[in-house]
């Protein structure tokens, strides 16, 4: 059990909660383990088999305390509120902030430059580990060109000029042509296999394409659950264009996962054989998806990796990695109502 952020996370199985007079009191094998002051909370997340008592859901609902009920690997069952929901004032600046033009850029390029951090620091990392001297220097220069285009938006900001959405937009265009142009180099097994030419969906037309596009679906997930999980609208966002049916600020979220996270992911389970050319059905038309056990592979690997643990860079706190969507997702919230300045990414180091 932890707190981070203003939220209790109840990971332990087995664990049960019930109210001490304005205490939430957390106790595993009858053995109590924490106390927390409900004023101390903005929300519960509770994860697995762990239950609530009526008095201790009564609490939350007198005080605005959201508990949000998700299943052991992070995927979102259903919220409990009371009438009183904070998340009204907190969607309002969040959609002010979506029609301020400034405001909305601001957000946008901190997404971005987040993003082609963790896309630098992506192909930094295959560049050392590839025992090929011309590859390596590929690799290399690409996340050269890509820190030249972060300090391209820095250098615009410290002007004091203000990029539109669209030019934001740009830069994270060109970083993506860049970046996927030498994405077959990150794979040192199996290459024959799983050849790249460029980022294609809607549907995939190869494996390397329909096994990024799921990791991105699952990842999309994460993030829609992270939003809503907080209070915010996943369909109101500041980089992505809004459209019917499309999780704007779902995908605004996932933009600094997709490079470490997704793609990392995609690109172990190719090198470490965890994915076969078996796993994939080629349909007429070109379209590649996944076969049963394929899917069920990559949902594993997904999972097991959202067990693992490592130092938030911002907090200095070890956390899941399942938890960062709801940590970036609480950051988020903060800049919105105007406790901290800026939104601050998750790069990792």
């Amino acid at each position: 059990m932890e707190i981070r952020q203003n939220t209790l996370y109840l990971t332990t199985p087995s664990a049960y909660v019930s109210r001490d007079h304005l205490n939430l009191r957390i106790e595993v094998e009858r053995e109590i383990k924490l106390s927390v002051p409900i004023h101390h909370l903005e929300s519960v997340c509770v994860f697995g088999q762990i239950a609530l008592s009526a008095p201790a859901l009564q609490l939350c609902w007198e005080q605005g305390v959201s508990v949000n009920y998700f299943s052991e690997h992070g995927y979102l069952i259903g919220r409990w509120e009371g009438v009183p929901n904070t998340s009204v004032t907190l969607r309002r600046a969040q959609y002010r902030l979506a029609d301020d033009a400034t405001a909305a850029a601001h957000i946008a390029r901190q997404c971005v430059v987040g993003k082609l951090q963790n896309s630098r620091q992506s192909l930094l990392r295959s560049g050392r580990e590839n025992d090929q001297p011309s590859e390596a220097e590929d690799l290399q220069a690409t996340a050269t060109e890509i820190s030249h285009l972060i300090g391209a938006i820095h250098y615009a900001g410290n002007r004091g000029e203000e990029l539109s959405v669209d030019q934001i937009r740009g830069y994270e265009g060109h970083a993506a042509s860049l970046y996927f142009k030498v994405f077959s180099l990150h794979l040192r097994q199996q290459r024959e296999h799983f050849t790249f030419t460029s980022r294609t969906r809607r549907p995939p037309l190869d494996r390397i394409n329909c096994l990024l596009s799921f990791l991105y679906a699952l990842l999309r997930h994460d993030c829609i659950a992270a939003l809503t999980a907080t209070g915010l609208d996943p369909f109101i966002g500041y980089l992505h264009a809004e459209r019917p049916n499309r999780p704007a600020l779902a995908l605004d979220l996932m933009e600094e996962f997709r490079p470490w996270l997704a793609d990392r992911l995609a690109i172990t389970l190719i090198n470490r054989r965890q994915i076969n050319p078996d796993d994939f059905i080629e349909r007429e038309g070109g379209a590649v998806e996944f076969s049963k056990t394929g899917r069920k592979s990559v949902i594993s690997a997904y999972q097991a990796r959202k067990q693992e643990t490592l130092r938030h860079p911002l907090l200095d706190q070890e956390c899941r990695i399942g938890q960062l969507m709801l940590i970036q997702a609480r950051i988020l919230a903060r800049h919105l109502r105007g406790d901290i300045p800026e939104y601050l990414p998750f790069v990792f180091k």
